[in-house]
Protein backbone atom coordinates (compact mmCIF):
# COMPACT_ATOMS: atom_id res chain seq x y z
CA UNK A 1 0.00 0.00 0.00
CA UNK A 2 0.79 3.91 -0.69
CA UNK A 3 2.06 5.59 2.29
CA UNK A 4 2.02 9.28 2.60
CA UNK A 5 3.91 11.68 5.04
CA UNK A 6 3.54 15.67 4.14
CA UNK A 7 5.65 18.02 6.56
CA UNK A 8 6.96 21.83 6.27
CA UNK A 9 4.13 23.71 6.16
CA UNK A 10 3.90 26.14 8.96
CA UNK A 11 2.95 30.25 9.91
CA UNK A 12 4.46 32.56 7.23
CA UNK A 13 3.86 36.46 6.50
CA UNK A 14 2.24 37.00 2.94
CA UNK A 15 5.06 37.51 0.39
CA UNK A 16 7.23 34.53 2.16
CA UNK A 17 8.15 31.14 1.29
CA UNK A 18 7.63 27.48 2.43
CA UNK A 19 8.71 24.55 0.98
CA UNK A 20 6.49 21.01 1.51
CA UNK A 21 7.88 17.64 1.29
CA UNK A 22 5.74 14.35 1.15
CA UNK A 23 7.72 11.12 1.41
CA UNK A 24 6.04 8.72 -0.51
CA UNK A 25 6.61 5.09 0.34
CA UNK A 26 4.82 1.57 -0.29
CA UNK A 27 5.46 1.61 -4.12
CA UNK A 28 8.14 2.22 -6.93
CA UNK A 29 7.86 5.99 -6.61
CA UNK A 30 9.03 6.96 -9.78
CA UNK A 31 6.13 5.09 -11.64
CA UNK A 32 3.73 7.21 -9.67
CA UNK A 33 2.23 10.75 -11.22
CA UNK A 34 1.91 12.85 -8.06
CA UNK A 35 0.05 16.20 -7.07
CA UNK A 36 -0.71 18.41 -4.55
CA UNK A 37 -3.59 19.23 -3.03
CA UNK A 38 -4.85 21.35 -0.55
CA UNK A 39 -8.13 21.96 1.53
CA UNK A 40 -9.52 25.33 3.29
CA UNK A 41 -11.84 25.72 5.97
CA UNK A 42 -15.50 25.62 4.49
CA UNK A 43 -14.21 24.49 0.88
CA UNK A 44 -13.97 21.60 -1.07
CA UNK A 45 -10.20 20.05 -1.78
CA UNK A 46 -8.55 21.21 -4.95
CA UNK A 47 -5.35 20.40 -6.97
CA UNK A 48 -2.49 22.66 -6.60
CA UNK A 49 0.13 20.96 -9.06
CA UNK A 50 0.70 18.00 -10.52
CA UNK A 51 4.10 16.17 -11.33
CA UNK A 52 4.56 13.48 -14.15
CA UNK A 53 8.96 14.22 -14.47
CA UNK A 54 10.24 17.25 -14.72
CA UNK A 55 8.94 17.58 -18.32
CA UNK A 56 5.48 16.90 -17.61
CA UNK A 57 3.83 18.92 -14.58
CA UNK A 58 1.16 21.39 -14.04
CA UNK A 59 -0.56 23.95 -12.21
CA UNK A 60 -3.65 25.62 -11.08
CA UNK A 61 -4.01 29.09 -12.77
CA UNK A 62 -3.92 30.62 -8.87
CA UNK A 63 -0.50 29.89 -8.12
CA UNK A 64 1.08 29.45 -11.50
CA UNK A 65 4.19 31.56 -11.20
CA UNK A 66 4.38 31.62 -7.44
CA UNK A 67 4.91 27.81 -6.81
CA UNK A 68 6.95 24.87 -8.35
CA UNK A 69 6.50 21.48 -8.04
CA UNK A 70 9.56 18.77 -8.18
CA UNK A 71 10.47 15.02 -6.91
CA UNK A 72 13.21 13.37 -5.99
CA UNK A 73 13.17 9.79 -6.86
CA UNK A 74 16.14 8.62 -5.48
CA UNK A 75 14.71 9.97 -1.62
CA UNK A 76 10.77 8.68 -2.55
CA UNK A 77 10.07 12.83 -1.81
CA UNK A 78 7.67 14.81 -3.23
CA UNK A 79 8.18 19.02 -3.19
CA UNK A 80 6.36 22.07 -3.40
CA UNK A 81 8.31 25.34 -3.42
CA UNK A 82 5.76 28.43 -2.56
CA UNK A 83 6.77 31.75 -2.99
CA UNK A 84 5.22 35.17 -2.77
CA UNK A 85 2.91 33.29 -0.39
CA UNK A 86 -0.80 35.03 0.10
CA UNK A 87 -3.45 34.86 2.48
CA UNK A 88 -5.62 32.86 -0.03
CA UNK A 89 -3.02 30.02 -0.25
CA UNK A 90 -4.02 29.14 3.85
CA UNK A 91 -5.42 25.39 3.72
CA UNK A 92 -4.20 22.16 4.91
CA UNK A 93 -2.05 20.93 2.06
CA UNK A 94 -2.03 16.85 1.15
CA UNK A 95 0.31 14.62 -1.70
CA UNK A 96 -1.62 11.99 -3.20
CA UNK A 97 -0.65 9.89 -6.49
CA UNK A 98 -2.41 11.39 -9.62
CA UNK A 99 -4.97 9.94 -11.72
CA UNK A 100 -6.49 10.87 -14.86
CA UNK A 101 -6.57 14.55 -14.94
CA UNK A 102 -4.66 14.67 -12.11
CA UNK A 103 -7.00 13.86 -9.84
CA UNK A 104 -6.35 12.30 -6.82
CA UNK A 105 -5.93 8.70 -7.03
CA UNK A 106 -6.37 6.86 -4.03
CA UNK A 107 -9.28 7.62 -1.35
CA UNK A 108 -6.78 7.92 1.33
CA UNK A 109 -5.14 10.79 2.64
CA UNK A 110 -2.04 11.42 5.04
CA UNK A 111 -2.56 14.04 7.98
CA UNK A 112 -1.30 16.77 5.52
CA UNK A 113 0.20 20.02 6.90
CA UNK A 114 -1.32 23.07 7.18
CA UNK A 115 0.00 26.44 5.83
CA UNK A 116 -1.12 29.65 7.18
CA UNK A 117 -0.42 33.15 5.92
CA UNK A 118 -1.38 36.27 7.58
CA UNK A 119 -1.26 39.59 6.00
Amino acid sequence: QVQLVESGGGLVQAGGSLRLACVVSGTIFSAYPLGWYRQAPGKQRELVAGIRSAAVTYYADVVKGRFTISRDNAKNTLYLQMNSLKPEDTAVYYCNVAGAGWAPRYDYWGQGTQVTVSS
